[in-house]
């Protein structure tokens, strides 16, 4: 399928003239919208026709909206995955690289809306990822210091002598 028909229709009509005279017209059907021309001569039929194109090609063009989104989600995904959300939570990391996987092949399919949608969520599932890979982080240093400081107490009360009551 050309691109012209992946959008849109362009095709010529024999149309009825006055009297027992026909007149050809262009019809250029996008969606719900059809546009008619009667080109008066074969240069201007083609003109037509490689506007109608150009205005299918242009349609068919990725969302910059839809790009940008997914490259804001691919570096949350790599942020992601560089504290260690892999193995700290691989739910959520999984679930960031799956709905980027979605919205580039919506973006290349040129569903612009289905792949803001999938970015969005890759951004915000790999976001969830990283911070719970910081919050694992976070509270094994919390347990690793509270033990160090266990130790140092009784390392102390063993050095110091046992305090006699002064009568």
């Amino acid at each position: 399928m050309d691109s012209a028909t992946a959008v849109g229709r362009v095709h010529q009509r024999n149309t009825p003239g006055i009297g027992s005279i026909g007149a050809q017209s262009l019809h250029l059907t996008i969606g719900m919208i059809t546009i008619m021309h009667r080109p008066s001569s074969p240069s201007t039929r083609h003109l037509a026709v490689l506007g109608g194109m150009a205005l299918c090609l242009g349609a068919c063009a990725a969302s910059p909206l839809a790009d940008e989104k997914i490259a804001v989600a691919d570096a949350s995904v790599q942020r992601a995955e560089q504290s260690g959300a892999p193995q700290a939570a691989p739910v959520e990391f999984a679930a960031a690289r799956d709905q980027l996987a979605l919205a580039r092949k919506a973006n290349a399919n040129h569903d612009g809306k289905p792949a803001l949608d999938f970015a969005e969520r890759a951004d915000i599932d790999a976001k969830v990822a990283e911070a719970t890979a910081q919050k694992q982080r976070a509270e094994k240093a919390a347990a690793e210091f509270d033990a160090s400081m266990a130790a140092l107490r009784t390392e102390a009360q063993r050095a110091s002598p046992a305090v006699q009551p002064v009568q």
